[in-house]
């Protein structure tokens, strides 16, 4: 393809995906085709559960416009790559030739071995797309009682989404607290309280052994610790695999994701992959922030750009949960060494926890649980590592 201008195909029109495409399409040099399996428009899957909480629509979640450059096709799935003639197959039997080949594939919800999926009963449920949103809400309608496996960040969104819609709902995980990943266990001792405040029945060291249906659908779950519970609206958040098996099948290196480099090169230098699909040797992390970096690294490569990228956000994850305000951020108190201050406030109670751990005068951690106000500006500190006040407790007692 010397002389004519170079092809970038990018597979997958997720978050991702769409950012690498917005990165790379002012480029002249290049035109980008972007793909997507999903017949609907590129859009930000991380609100979903906003949608499933009645407080967004499809048309508040639609990622911007892709730049007049690139070339959208939407609900044309890819089914395989020949690396020889670098051209890929989509699933209408077309083709589509490229000199750089990105695998924005992402990750699908994962589906553990429940004894009784076998028959694939109706009203068991991930959240992962938008049909899986529309299904689930739709559900909810009628739903006398649901139970959600995983109490993780996706899970109590999920279920404090069907709660504001007015739907019984238990939380099942065999973790010993909830968002185990990211709280410690003060903070997580009061957003337990939160959740009962709210209705929802949290239960942690169980989790469901068998789906009992009837006729088809779903009717009960017996436990781990042998109860049964009536169910019928099953959602399912026990985590993520990555969508590897198109670049399996064309050779490239697997292992928990597509195997990468430092430069998200696979082993073929003309193919590249970002996001959750890809395990670069920094460790894969499910999240969105990496990334995004992730694309504007690639993007900078594909466009031989020499600006310098700015200094990476730090990471904050918050609940988006109908009910509850949770935003942490950093270094966790019980991860603090002996150069950190740690300041904590808790009144588990009433379901409020904060935890400041500090570097100097600068604030490098944060958990703030039922404090809209407090977590919003304790996030603008972290974000510029403003020097704090003299006495930081009157961040928390003005």
């Amino acid at each position: 393809m010397t002389g004519q201008t170079e092809q970038v195909v990018i597979v997958g029109a997720g978050m991702v995906g769409h950012r690498v495409a917005e990165e790379i399409a002012q480029d002249s040099n290049l035109q980008v085709h972007l793909i997507g399996d999903e017949e609907y428009h590129p859009y930000n899957r991380i609100l979903l559960s906003e949608v499933l909480a009645g407080r967004a629509d499809l048309h508040a979640l639609t990622l911007p416009e892709p730049h007049h450059s690139v070339q959208l096709r939407r609900g044309s799935g890819v089914v395989g790559i020949d690396r020889e003639a670098r051209r890929v197959l989509l699933a209408d039997c077309d083709e589509l030739p490229y000199d750089k080949l990105v695998l924005a594939t992402g990750a699908r919800a994962f589906v553990p071995p429940i004894t009784g999926l076998e028959g694939e009963p109706q009203h068991v449920h991930v959240l992962r797309t938008w049909d899986d949103c529309r299904d689930v809400t739709a559900r909810a309608t009628n739903a006398k009682h649901a139970v959600v496996v995983g109490a993780g960040l996706l899970g109590l969104e999920a279920a404090c989404g069907l709660r504001r819609r007015g739907v019984p709902v238990t939380v099942l995980d065999l973790g010993d607290r909830p968002m185990k990943a990211q709280l410690d266990e003060a903070p997580a001792r009061a957003l337990s309280t939160a959740l009962n405040n709210l209705g929802i029945d949290l239960r942690l060291g169980v989790t469901v052994a068998e789906v009992i249906s009837a006729y088809g659908e779903t009717v009960a779950v017996k436990l781990t610790d042998g109860r049964v519970m009536a169910t019928d609206l099953m959602l399912l958040s026990c985590g993520i695999r990555a969508e590897i098996e198109l670049a399996a099948a064309a050779g490239l290196e697997v292992d928990q994701g597509i195997v990468v480099g430092p430069d998200l090169a696979t082993g073929d230098p003309n193919i590249f992959a970002v996001g959750d699909c890809a395990q670069p040797p920094s460790g894969m992390t499910g999240l969105l922030a990496p990334g995004w970096r992730q694309a504007e690294e690639l993007a900078r490569r594909l466009t031989r750009r020499e600006d310098e990228l700015a200094p990476a956000s730090p990471e904050i994850v918050k609940l988006k949960a109908a009910g509850i305000d949770l935003v942490t951020m950093g270094v966790r108190a019980s991860e603090a060494g002996p150069e950190h201050r740690v300041i904590t406030l808790s009144d588990p109670r009433s379901g409020r926890h904060v935890d400041l751990v500090l570097s100097e005068d600068t604030l490098v951690g944060v958990a703030c649980l039922g404090m809209p106000s407090l977590s919003a500006s304790l996030t603008v500190h972290f974000e510029r590592m403003t020097p704090l006040p003299a006495d930081p407790m009157t961040l928390l007692i003005p």
